[in-house]
């Protein structure tokens, strides 16, 4: 506990940690507003509202290393500026859009998504010195599980109580609230000393974009590919025991155990090497569908791997914070986002046609093979890194 509260006492840490879980929180709602509004309201079915998802995802995943790059080249608060409106914009107008609109309109609102969790992992490589990173990383991993906790429950609870336009302006006001709150602290995405040593001059991507941060990236990628399949695994596996109802408890408790695991993480004084982490989640999500049908033995065989998945994505952020330079943070992290959201576009649909093909049990193996080789991947990356280096 003496490194959590080291790291809580540097000044702007708390308010950091505070302001960052709330931000989240409309970001893990806006999947669940936007499948509820077009596959029940607009009575256009689930497999249109994922077309709309992945479009969002794509928008997402260019947006995010732009808006990184702004923040390098002009501060937060312009960023927030466009971002805040953009994002609140596309959620006024959205309940009014025809099917084809929010398509077009989703891609757009996308890339103007506001990058909360970017922001979050700038500013605590500028906050937080090197010794106390783990820590701080992987306290934003638990605050990110808390906020996946209450973000999806409160738009399906305000869709369905109220309408779905209700939740859209909702969101809204929500994204107009935290961005206004970020705009209003400002956090440092630099400290003293880096924009002390800043030139101004641009730093080529070529010299710091290396094979090590690329095999980071594909890691991180990776993790959330594993979290986004097991999750479908999990609601497959319960829907054909005719056990879904107890789905909200068995997410729950593996939700808590990564977070658990993150904390610990945290806790200790070495840090482990990001694609042993990966590995070993790879490998411990590919037996759980061996657990059989019954809701209580699912719950139980998800704790070892859900240990493990707040530690890897924790790695994932002192890795880049580590390898890529201050001047180029913005973008880094902004590329760690696009890492994580392209690593769930793929988990998901791609366990669930295993699933729809054979089997739950094989959709959990194809999620911990894919992160087991994403690791072997990453390893090799590494590996050329150092021969390159040593040429």
């Amino acid at each position: 506990m003496q490194l959590y509260r080291r790291m809580l006492a540097l000044p702007g840490v708390r308010t950091l940690m505070v302001l960052t879980f709330f931000a989240r929180i409309p970001a893990t709602a806006a999947g669940m507003i936007l499948t509820l509004h077009i596959a029940v309201e607009m009575g256009r079915g689930y497999g249109a509202a994922g077309t709309v998802g992945a479009v969002c995802t794509i928008g997402i995943a260019l947006g995010a290393p732009v808006m990184g790059r702004v923040v390098d080249r002009f501060g937060l608060r312009p960023m927030l500026a466009v971002t805040t409106v953009g994002e609140a914009t596309f959620w006024v107008v959205a309940p009014h859009l025809s099917y084809t609109s929010l398509l077009v309109c989703g891609f757009v609102g996308g890339m103007l998504v506001l990058p909360a969790m970017s922001i979050g992992r700038q500013a605590i490589a500028a906050l937080v010195p090197d010794d106390l990173r783990r820590t701080a990383y992987s306290t934003d991993s638990v605050s990110t599980e808390l906020s996946f906790m209450v973000g999806p429950a409160a738009a399906v609870f305000v869709s369905t109580q109220f309408t779905t336009e209700t939740a859209m302006l909702a969101m809204a006001c929500g994204i107009v609230l935290v961005g206004g709150a970020l705009f209003a602290v400002n956090p440092a995405v630099r400290s003293e000393s880096e924009k002390a040593a800043h030139t101004g001059e641009r730093v080529p991507r070529r010299t710091w974009l290396t094979p090590r941060l690329v095999g980071v990236l594909v890691v991180g990628a990776g993790a959330v590919f594993i979290l986004a399949g097991t999750e479908v695994a999990i609601v497959a596996q319960l829907r054909a025991s005719d056990e879904l109802g107890w789905t909200g408890l068995v997410v729950a408790v593996w939700a808590a155990g990564s977070a658990i695991g993150g904390f610990v993480y945290g806790a200790v004084k070495r840090s482990f090497r990001q694609v042993t982490l990966m590995a070993w989640l790879g490998a411990l999500t590919i037996p759980i569908g061996l657990a059989g049908g019954a809701w209580w033995a699912l719950m139980i065989v998800l704790v070892p791997a859900a240990f493990l998945c707040a530690p890897t994505v924790a790695a994932t952020g002192e890795e880049v914070a580590r390898l890529a330079p201050a001047a180029v943070r913005g973008e880094a992290t902004g590329l760690q986002s696009s890492a994580f959201t392209l690593g769930a576009a793929a988990g998901a649909p791609l366990v669930g046609f295993v699933v729809d093909h054979s089997s739950p049990g094989w959709g959990f193996a194809l999620a911990g093979v894919g992160g087991v080789v994403v690791a072997g991947v990453a390893a090799l990356l590494a590996v050329r890194q150092r021969v390159v280096a040593t040429v």
